[in-house]
């Protein structure tokens, strides 16, 4: 009898552990469903704002001027500045591991880092790395929340303290893949490449996918633009790794809970299982002693 009392028990446990598992799903699932949303909606202005700093720049170019603006300007690489996107808490499968493995395996050289998450946090200090500050954001990633990590970063890079900055998350794929990705922020040198990665991820998501050949007009001029225009394409950018590196955030940790919850199920079905033998196992035992006793 006490080995069936052990299974009532471990049966008893994995139902209440199946209960937590199935009411973290379902709230995962409800905040996944936002934050899907808030990121696919911020990709469109996200497409336009580098499309038109593109145009500016090249605008700028041909008229035969230098840009003098310091986010354009190319630096000998000494210390790169990266801020890495994390969940403030586990369970959601191998989210955070991925992207750790990527930034042990990407950033070999001197590095500042710039955490928002309490996993990254703990991860940079774990390997020794150099933690430069740590930021704590909430759910809803409000743009008051991010205006402090965005004016550090950039404070940094403006200052020579770091010579690149590059943001490091979790990108939203769908709801079963989030692929971890470095992606680069200053210098900007590169913006046909980030334009042809945002039109594929918001390719049959909005019509700015499609190419158009109309000329933009700028007033007042492409000089006055790129006073302003490159520390808006920066912050936003910024703000919407954030949104994506939420929804990944989310989905994975809904597939994680429900991958969770059906392992439960199966393990008490079998459980159950388990402890229907042991009890037939008993009853039999019990029949066999009295049928002894009986013809004895």
């Amino acid at each position: 009898m006490a080995n069936l009392r052990d299974i009532r028990r471990r049966i008893k446990s994995v139902k209440n552990t199946r209960q937590i598992t199935r009411a973290m799903q379902l709230v995962s699932s409800s905040k996944m469903k936002r934050a899907q949303d808030s990121a696919i909606a911020g990709r469109p202005y996200s497409l336009i704002l580098a499309n038109m700093l593109n145009t500016v720049s090249t605008a700028y170019k041909i008229s035969g001027e230098t840009i003098e603006h310091p986010f354009f300007q190319a630096r000998e690489v000494k210390r790169r500045g990266i801020i890495m996107l994390s969940s403030d808490k586990g369970l959601c499968g191998p989210l955070n591991t991925n992207l750790f493995r990527l930034i042990t395996e990407e950033v070999k050289g001197d590095a500042s880092f710039f955490s928002v998450g309490k996993k990254g946090a703990q991860f940079i200090q774990r390997e020794g790395l150099d933690l430069e500050v740590a930021y704590e954001i909430s759910d809803k990633a409000e743009t008051n929340e991010v205006s402090p990590l965005v004016e550090a970063a950039i404070e940094a890079y403006k200052s020579g303290k770091v010579d690149t900055l590059e943001i490091a998350y979790p990108s939203f794929i769908n709801v079963l893949i989030q692929k971890p990705v470095i992606m680069p922020l200053l210098p900007i040198l590169d913006l046909e490449t980030l334009l042809e990665q945002l039109k594929n991820k918001i390719k049959g998501e909005s019509e700015l996918a499609i190419e158009d050949s109309r000329a933009i007009a700028f007033e007042p001029s492409p000089v006055e633009i790129l006073e302003q225009l490159p520390d808006l394409y920066v912050n936003f950018m910024i703000y919407q790794m954030i949104l994506e590196s939420r929804a990944s955030e989310y989905s994975a940790r809904m597939v994680a809970m429900k991958a969770a919850t059906d392992n439960a199920s199966k393990l008490v079905d079998s459980l159950t299982l388990d402890y229907n033998k042991a009890r037939q196992a008993a009853i039999t035992q019990e029949i066999l002693e009295i049928a002894a006793a009986s013809a004895a």
